[in-house]
This record gives structure tokens, sequence and C-alpha cells, in this order.
């Protein structure tokens, strides 16, 4: 379920992790969980669409998966703030919209 490179990916409401190990990772665990919220701030669907457009942008513009993946506006909020394990307490509704 989780594609190569990766360790792990939010499918709302589900957290597939490549290894049952990943559990115990709090900061992974964190990361996927502002998905999470993402996702449920766009009501899902339009998030993934959202997620696939931006993507494809940045990939044109790079013409690198992986620096065009790190650039998301989602993927960006998440690696920035997953350290911080009590963000989504205090987090704004659309806080993605800052890392765009």
């Amino acid at each position: 379920m989780v594609p190569k490179g990766f360790v792990g990916i939010t499918l709302y409401p589900f957290i597939f992790l490549k290894y049952g190990s990943l559990k115990a990772n709090r900061f992974l665990i964190n990361h996927e969980r502002i998905h999470l919220r993402q996702q449920l701030e766009l009501l899902i669907v339009p998030f993934y669409v959202f997620y696939g457009i931006e993507f494809l942008i940045r990939f044109i513009r790079t013409q690198n998966k992986y620096v065009a993946y790190q650039n998301i506006s989602f993927e960006r909020e998440a690696f920035e703030n997953e350290k911080d394990l009590d963000y989504l307490n205090s987090r704004p509704f659309f806080k993605f919209l800052k890392y765009m």
C-alpha cells in the first residue's frame, strides 16, 4: 500500500506504514496526522485533487519528482511541524495555505 521510496501514506481515515515498527515513530505519526487534518478541512476528495495538481505544477517547474513532492504545500506544512507534537492542538484552519 505504501509507494516505493516512502515509509507512510495517509488515505483518510487511515495511516498506512511500510513497517509495523514505525508506529513508534512519533514524528512520522504526527506528520501523517497533519495530513489527516488537511484532508478533513478540504472534505477529503478535493485534498487529493489539489495535492495532485500542485505536484504536477511543481514537477513541471522542477523536472524532479522528489523536489516537487517536497515542495507541495501540504507536505511543507507537515514536514515543518512534524516535530511539534502539540501542533494540531493550536493549528488554525487552512494553515497549509501559508506554504503555497
